[in-house]
This record gives C-alpha cells, sequence and structure tokens, in this order.
C-alpha cells in the first residue's frame, strides 16, 4: 500500500480518522452549545470613578464612599486608613456596577483618608486599588499607599498556572492521544503520567494562590482556612475544579484500556475545554453566546494537538510498529483541529484587543504579540510535518522519520513556551476594558491656602479633551477670578507645551474645549489663577492620561 493511499482513501479521509474527526466535532460542537447559553455576560472589572474623587478636600467626612466599576464586582477587602496611622475594615454593599461603603460616623479627623480595596470581577480575577481624599484639609505627611502587587506571589500564581496548562494539555491531552490515537502503544505513558500528576497538584496550588491574590496575603497564609474561603468566591474555583476532575478521569484513563479507556479520555478532553471555559478574561467577554464556546474549542483543540506531541515523537523515535496508524491518524484530524484553533483564536483575539493599535499600546497586546511570534514557527513546523515527512514517514523512510522526530520535540518546545506566554495574560487587562476605563474622565484636586481647583478632563484618554475647572478660595469660599489658564506638559515624551486660555460659559466652571493631548502617561497641570491685577496664583498638579 502506497503513502499516498494510507493517506487518502477515495472518499477523502482514511476511515479512521474521518470516524475520529467526526465524533470530536460533535462533542466539541455539543459542549460549545452548553458552554455558550449559560453563561452571565461580564468582564476583568475596571474602577471607573469614586466618590469622594481621588485628591478631593471636603469639609466634614461623608456618611459613605461609593466605587464604580466597569462590571458588577463582589468585595473581597476593604479598609479605611485614618490621618493618624489607624485603619479600620469596612463593608462594601453591592449597587448595580459598584460598592457603596459606609464610613465611620465617628471618625472626623481632619486630615487625608486612604481607601484600599479589594474586590473580585466575574472573569475570576482578583481586582486591588486605592482612592485617597481629605477632611478640612491634606495631611502635612501623606498616608502611605499599599503594596498591591506581591512580585513574589505573581510569580507563584504565574508558575501554578504554568504548570496547570501543562498538566491538562499534555496529560489530559495525551491520555487522549494515547487511547484515541495508539491504543496499543505504550511510547511515551510515563511521560504523559507525570504531566497529568503535575496537574493534579497544580490545580489545588493554584486554587490556593487564587484566595492569596484575592486577600492581597503573603505566601505564608497558604494554609489558612480564609485562604481558601476567599479563593472559593472567585469563579476560579470552578476552572481549577473542573481541571482537576479532567486530570482524575485523564489518570484512570491512563490506567484503562478499550472502549473505558477512550471515554475517560474524551470526558478528560472535554473537561479541559470546560476548565478554561469556566473564567478568565476571554471567556468572560461579551457576546457571551460566542466567547465561551469559543475558548472551549480554543482549548481542547489545544489539548487534542499538544497532547498527541509526546506519544507521536517518542513513537516515532523508536521506529514503534504501530506509530505508522497513529501517526496517520492523527495527520488525518490535525487540519480541521488547527483550522478550528485559528478561526478561535482569531474571534477570542477581536473581541479583547477592538484595535489594532492596542497590540504595541496595552501590555496585553505586547503578551499577544510575543504569542503570534511564537504560534507563527509552531504553524510551519505542523505544516512541515504534515505535507514534507509523513508520507515518507508512513513508508518507513529511515531519515524522514528522524527529522519528524526531531520536529515534533521542536513543536513541544514551542508549544510549551507559548503557554508560558499564555499564563502571564493572568495579570494583564485586555484593552477592550482598558477602552472603557480611558472613557471616563481623569481629575485631580489641588488645594493651597490662597486657592484651590477640581478638574476633569474628558476623556481621560490620549487625544482630544474637554477640561472642567472649578476654582475656589483656599478655605472653601466662592472666588471669582479674572482669567484661568490651563497649561499642560509632558517631561518624558517630546511634546511642545500646551497652554489655552479657558472660558466661563455661566455655570460657575471654566472650560477648555478641543484641548489636544497627543500622548498618554503622566503629563504636569498647572492652572493660572489670576485673581486680581496684582494677584495671582498657580496651583500644579500631576495627572495620569490614559492610552
Amino acid at each position: 500500500m502506497g503513502a499516498r493511499h494510507l493517506l487518502r482513501t477515495k472518499g477523502g479521509l482514511p476511515p479512521e480518522g474521518a470516524r475520529l474527526a467526526a465524533l470530536l466535532a460533535r462533542f466539541l460542537l455539543a459542549a460549545a452549545i452548553l458552554f455558550g447559553g449559560t453563561a452571565m455576560a461580564a468582564a476583568h472589572a475596571s474602577l471607573l470613578r469614586a466618590m469622594p474623587a481621588e485628591g478631593t478636600v471636603v469639609q466634614t467626612l461623608p456618611p459613605q464612599a461609593t466605587l464604580t466599576f466597569s462590571e458588577p464586582v463582589t468585595p473581597l477587602v476593604i479598609e479605611l486608613l485614618r490621618p493618624d496611622g489607624g485603619s479600620v475594615r469596612l463593608i462594601g454593599d453591592v449597587s448595580d456596577d459598584g460598592l457603596s461603603i459606609a464610613l465611620p460616623a465617628y471618625d472626623a479627623a481632619s486630615g487625608t483618608y486612604l481607601l484600599s480595596w479589594r474586590v473580585v470581577s466575574t472573569d475570576g480575577h482578583p481586582v486591588a486599588g486605592y482612592s485617597t481624599f481629605s477632611v478640612g484639609s491634606p495631611s502635612a505627611t501623606p498616608p502611605v499607599t499599599p503594596e498591591l502587587n506581591d512580585p513574589t506571589l505573581r510569580a507563584a500564581l504565574w508558575a501554578a498556572k504554568l504548570a496547570l496548562y501543562l498538566g491538562v494539555f499534555f496529560g489530559a491531552g495525551g491520555a487522549f492521544a494515547l487511547a484515541w490515537l495508539a491504543p496499543k502503544s505504550r511510547h511515551g505513558m510515563a511521560t504523559v503520567t507525570a504531566f497529568t500528576a503535575l496537574g493534579l497538584v497544580a490545580a489545588p496550588v493554584s486554587f490556593g494562590l487564587q484566595g492569596l491574590d484575592a486577600l492581597g496575603a503573603p505566601l505564608g497564609l497558604l494554609g489558612q482556612p480564609v485562604t481558601w474561603q476567599a479563593a472559593a468566591a472567585t469563579s476560579y474555583g470552578f476552572t481549577a475544579a473542573i481541571a482537576f476532575m479532567a486530570l482524575a478521569l485523564a489518570l484512570l484513563a491512563l490506567a484503562s484500556e478499550g472502549a473505558l479507556a477512550r471515554g475517560l479520555a474524551l470526558a478528560a478532553l472535554v473537561g479541559t475545554g470546560a476548565a478554561l471555559a469556566a473564567s478568565g478574561h476571554a471567556s468572560a467577554a461579551a457576546p457571551q453566546w460566542l466567547t465561551r464556546p469559543m475558548v472551549f474549542i480554543h482549548g481542547a483543540g489545544i489539548a487534542f494537538w499538544a497532547g498527541a506531541l509526546v506519544p507521536l515523537g517518542l513513537a516515532c523515535r523508536h521506529r514503534a510498529p504501530d506509530a505508522g496508524e497513529a501517526l496517520r491518524r492523527f495527520s488525518a484530524a490535525i487540519p480541521y483541529v488547527v483550522a478550528a484553533l485559528i478561526a478561535a483564536g482569531v474571534v477570542l483575539a477581536v473581541i479583547q484587543v477592538e484595535n489594532v493599535q492596542a497590540l504595541w499600546q496595552t501590555a496585553y497586546g505586547r503578551l499577544l504579540l510575543v504569542k503570534l511570534a511564537l504560534v507563527v514557527p509552531l504553524l510551519l513546523l505542523a505544516a512541515v510535518n504534515r505535507w514534507k515527512l509523513t508520507k515518507p514517514s508512513l513508508v518507513a523512510q529511515p531519515d524522514a522519520q528522524r527529522r519528524l522526530a526531531r520536529n515534533i520535540v521542536l513543536e513541544t518546545l514551542v508549544m510549551m513556551a507559548i503557554l508560558a506566554a499564555v499564563a502571564g495574560f493572568r495579570f494583564t487587562p485586555p484593552p477592550r476594558v482598558l477602552a472603557i476605563e480611558a472613557a471616563e474622565p481623569a481629575t485631580f484636586h489641588v488645594h493651597t491656602p490662597e486657592a484651590m481647583a477640581d478638574v476633569s478632563l474628558t476623556p481621560g484618554r490620549a487625544g482630544a479633551v474637554s477640561a472642567s475647572i472649578v476654582i475656589m478660595s483656599g478655605d472653601f469660599g466662592p472666588l471669582d477670578a479674572r482669567s484661568v489658564t490651563l497649561r499642560m506638559n509632558h517631561a518624558e515624551a517630546k511634546v511642545a507645551p500646551i497652554s489655552v486660555s479657558a472660558h466661563k460659559p455661566g455655570d460657575g466652571t471654566w472650560r477648555v474645549d478641543g484641548m489636544e493631548l497627543p500622548v498618554p502617561g503622566t503629563w504636569t497641570a498647572a492652572i493660572d489663577v489670576e485673581i486680581s491685577a496684582t494677584e495671582r496664583v498657580t496651583l500644579t498638579s500631576e495627572i495620569t492620561i490614559r492610552p
């Protein structure tokens, strides 16, 4: 039988490959429809505004503070740091897309307060931040801002996420490959079992680290019950639980034979896609009927591809008698799997990125470019293996078999590098979320004994903006200024200083319309207030303009 006949029958695909591809497609489609129809719309939460606003000065402590986010959140830890250095834990009540936080009525000391918060969004990722405001007048020494991100914890989260990916893709995926592509082969069994065991350990560890991240707690508290309770309050708990069950099924499949092994391995493959669709940036994006099925298909497809690499590579290297049969089945199904992977990836990338410029202007986009830079050689290797080396390998040409085994090793290494990059998405909000945040005003407050100003730039992103300026005296009284000029300067970018005279439309505010801020970053804003013919004051502050 010639190589051409091995790869193709009169009907197109070989019967075994066609059956495998058809069965895989039915399961993926059914599960994708299931996961697409049961999820709620959500995204990665981003703080849009706080009341009292950042940097404002109020005469008395308000009865409550409000935090408005880009999507519904669940409060985890909320703390108010007082001017005297003391702190008090607070409770946040969920309302629409924000939190209402009752402030302690007994605490009316003058000075600067810091309200720190940690919440979890529906995608399962904890989000932390803080806002400062002052009562009476700002403190001479501002409060110490809390450390929001522990580098050690972030490294542990990344490592645990990568270990879980290796477990589900090379472990659960490998169990599927051994059960369906090479049911009589034992090549790669030990390696696949090791990857599966790695994932079984990584799933609970990553779950515990999620709890530490939710609380902002150090690694030493990993064993505390409160840590695991906090993790359970996030949607990542579903991902960890489903992944653990999928890996357990994979381990059972590796210890079984025949139809039982195939059934368990197929359930493990479906569980891998389900685990990834249960939480995360992409799975939580709208529209849910589209994004969750795409994440499911993407995850299950990667597991099929990555899982087959180790068994196939070792079988080809040792020239096992059944290597040709496994290679033929894989070769018949993989074009359809890769096509589905690419289609799902393109859909998710378009939804997440929205604007092409975000690919190089945001951390998420740059990380996506790194991933794509690794995907290109992976696809080239796969193409060479499929269309150049598979046919001669099937007719037992030694040189082709050696080259194929070597290329499969390279494929495996590139695949691992891609998974390492993907694990970094955990720490980067997607551009679609940043766009919502950027549309919100950027504000700042300046207070001196002579005068004070509340300034709002809308939208708070680079480009054309409008400024609204409220001028008052230093003791919160009215101030009828003769003129107001807004000057903006970016120290790092090569941008000429901007100076625009404000006008007063009659509503008590000063306005600047159509001012162009060409670059994002930290700008120095100076407000020149002419109080009288002989008295002038300049109020200066820094303001962050978003991309």
